[in-house]
């Protein structure tokens, strides 16, 4: 049971942060395309999981010299937070080692 819950909290864990992180990797490049309109079409997939979280990191750093910094510090978070519970050596992965064998 536990490690069924494990297997499955890892798989779910892992595509959410992939997915997180691709989100805040295309709005990092559209900050370079200001005039793309992110309340339209396929857009949303994009702007509703990221909006939130980027206004508050907006209110904490503010954009340096026009450019906003928050998309590439939240790819770094997810991804240091993927590496360390999802990763080969994360601690997700050495739980379902250690209760499978």
């Amino acid at each position: 049971m536990l490690v069924n819950s494990l297997q499955i909290l890892d798989i779910s864990l892992g595509i959410s942060l992939s997915y997180l992180t691709i989100v805040f990797l295309i709005r990092l490049i559209l900050t370079w395309y200001p005039k793309i309109d992110l309340s339209k079409g396929l857009w949303l997939l994009i702007s509703i999981p990221s909006s939130s979280i980027l206004n508050l990191t907006r209110k904490l750093i503010p954009p340096i010299g026009g450019v906003d910094v928050g998309p590439v510090i939240w790819i770094g978070v997810i991804s240091f937070l993927r590496e360390i519970l999802v990763g080969q050596q994360g601690l997700i992965k050495l739980a379902l080692h250690t209760h499978i064998s």
